[in-house]
């Protein structure tokens, strides 16, 4: 692996992320929020509706070792009914408006684990061998209560977002994400496949280039918050 930008030379995925300390950066109020996406060249964030074939090994240790960096992991719904996440380590936090979710999927099914659900549905989830805590909002989810939710009640200061599109737009329409890790696949995948962004932003969101690193074609950037 090459790192292109910012100081040019030979890298591993390990040393970059050593150098990310996302924890020194957050405030009282609510977790600092990185998210992450895999994307092809021409921008689709899935092929054939998963996100698991756009990248490569690489990519997945990028993955599990930006995991490693934060306290909690959120995922919306939909990225939960068709990845169905097993255990991990950080907290698993889910967005499911309607609690439309694969209570058969394995993290459920693991005795020790904590899932933090926020939901506007009134449903009452199944038994699960995991521990669920339920966080209802009227209406609505609102994403920002959410985070100062877990701030405050889980005490939990660094949150990795891994999606899915819809609620990236949430988050960067509320001003929610500092950091976007972005992994660009050498590949092409045409269709009508979602882009890492679906929704509407209130304006266009200035980003700035912290890193970027390449390894066989495939660039792994780093973007802030402008």
């Amino acid at each position: 692996m090459r790192r292109l930008l910012p100081d040019p030379g030979p890298t591993t995925v390990s040393e970059q992320l050593e150098t990310y300390r996302p924890g020194e950066e957050a405030g009282e109020e609510r977790p600092l929020v990185g998210m992450n996406f895999a994307a092809t060249v021409d921008g689709r964030a899935t092929i054939d509706g998963r996100s698991g074939p756009i990248g490569s090994k690489t990519d997945t240790e990028m993955l599990v070792g930006l995991r490693k960096r934060f306290e909690a992991v959120m995922i919306g719904a939909g990225t939960m009914r068709v990845e169905r996440y097993g255990p991990m380590e950080p907290l698993l936090v889910l967005v499911s408006g309607r609690l439309d979710l694969p209570w058969d999927a394995p993290v459920f099914a693991e005795a020790g684990e904590e899932v933090v659900i926020f939901t506007a549905s009134e449903a009452e989830p199944p038994e699960t061998a995991a521990t669920v805590e339920v966080v209802r909002h009227e209406g609505a989810v609102n994403l920002g209560q959410a985070l100062a939710h877990l701030r405050r009640e889980r005490g939990i200061r660094t949150l990795l977002s891994e999606g899915g599109p819809h609620l990236h737009a949430q988050m960067q329409a509320d001003g929610l994400v500092e950091d976007l890790f972005l992994t660009i696949a050498p590949k092409l995948a045409g269709g009508e496949a979602p882009r890492i962004i679906e929704g509407s932003l209130p304006g266009v969101a200035g980003l700035e280039l912290a890193w970027l690193l390449e390894e066989d074609g495939e660039l792994f950037a780093r973007y802030r918050r402008a």
